[in-house]
């Protein structure tokens, strides 16, 4: 349930549906499976230390784990836009609940799929 080939991320950037808040950028693209796909992707720019690029990618993973259900037939590609911790982790997971929400709600509905 992740996008691991580059011409994967490069349909979904292309498609160019995105939502956003302080915290994350989420693109999204239609697909014809039954489960939702995930990609992240965290550059230096967020944060220089590896342990918080990680922190961070764990985290949205994790998330799209425990709620990701709702989500089939949508590829998904998370871009953080700013550094968090464990602090304010509640926070972040909280806006990428809602951007996860925004985005199913923005994307048409697939055949098959009631």
């Amino acid at each position: 349930m992740r996008l691991l080939k580059t011409d994967d991320f490069s349909s979904v950037f292309n498609l160019r549906l995105s939502v956003g808040n302080d915290y994350f950028q989420v693109l999204g693209r239609p697909n014809a499976l039954p489960c939702a796909r995930l990609g992240v992707v965290v550059g230096r720019r967020v944060d220089r230390r590896a342990v918080a690029r990680n922190y961070i990618k764990r985290t949205v993973r994790e998330l799209f784990r425990c709620h990701g259900a709702h989500l089939y037939g949508i590829d998904l590609v998370v871009r953080p836009r700013r550094s968090f911790g464990p602090r304010d982790g509640a926070a972040a997971r909280a806006a990428l609940l809602a951007l996860f929400q925004r985005i199913r709600k923005r994307l048409p509905a697939e055949p098959g799929h009631v």
